[in-house]
């Protein structure tokens, strides 16, 4: 009967042994995936700062408020974080998974902070959204990332931004029109992009202006997104937690795991 227990005990060892293994690499290989995407993102960021010139005498002064710096920024910190899981659960480092684990939970922390503000002030948000889209508008000329982000919402939504664009004193054939990307149909003959196909629009009847401009504002449009995509934006948002949840549970399982072995040992 003692020859049967000590070989359960035994198996009980090699059980938990090989599910100590599965976690190690199971984190190893997912801080893997992140760690690349996270290069992907920076390499992203840094490309955009180059392509525009950004890291040029003149322009280094404003690199601050450079939108791609966001991203840069962003891709650098996931890419160090990830790193850490990576080699902590790899090389069974304490200190690393100990760091890995603290930063996530402050992020889970903090994501959750987040969720109860923007919960307590969901009736204010499309103040902030239209806020967000009057500097969009007033930055349209001036800033390419403004431009290109406004534009993909125009393309995307079917909308015309929030405000008028081109003043109808300003000079030139573009006084009182609206971006290509508010038109109905851009493309002339279906292949060549028509960049005037909104010039004199702000002018035209409301009959006229339908069959050339979407009249309706990107504000409405991203409002009536957020509610038709609202089940997989919650979807997302509890896959993302839960995998933060996860990835802190079997970082402290690891370090049980070689705190144990230190002790055996």
């Amino acid at each position: 009967a003692t020859g049967k227990i000590k070989c359960n005990t035994r198996e009980l060892t090699d059980c938990y042994s090989l599910m100590d293994y599965f976690l190690k690499y199971f984190l190893f290989l997912c801080n893997l995936v992140f760690t690349v995407l996270g290069l992907v993102v920076l390499g992203l960021g840094i490309w955009g700062l180059s392509s525009k010139e950004s890291f040029a005498q003149e322009k280094i002064g404003t690199i601050g408020t450079d939108p791609m710096l966001i991203l840069l920024t962003l891709g650098f910190l996931l890419t160090l974080l990830c790193l850490t899981g990576c080699v902590g659960a790899l090389r069974e480092n304490c200190c690393l998974l100990k760091m890995f684990s603290v930063i996530v939970l402050v992020l889970i922390t903090i994501q959750v902070l987040f969720a109860i503000v923007a919960y307590t002030v969901q009736d204010q948000i499309e103040g902030y959204l239209r806020s967000g889209m009057l500097a969009a508008m007033a930055g349209y000329q001036d800033d390419l990332d403004l431009r290109f982000i406004t534009d993909e919402i125009q393309l995307g939504l079917q909308c015309l931004g929030y405000d008028l664009y081109y003043n109808c004193s300003a000079p030139g054939v573009l006084a009182c029109g609206v971006p290509s990307t508010c038109c109905v149909d851009p493309l002339e003959n279906g292949t060549v992009w028509n960049s005037q196909c909104g010039v004199r629009a702000q002018v035209m009847d409301e009959f006229t202006a339908q069959s050339v401009i979407f009249l309706g504002g990107c504000l409405g449009g991203i409002s009536r997104w957020i509610e038709q995509h609202e089940g997989l934006i919650g979807t997302v948002g509890v896959v993302v937690f839960g995998v933060q949840i996860l990835a802190v549970f079997i970082a402290t399982r690891l370090l049980e795991n070689i705190h144990r072995h230190k002790a055996h040992a």
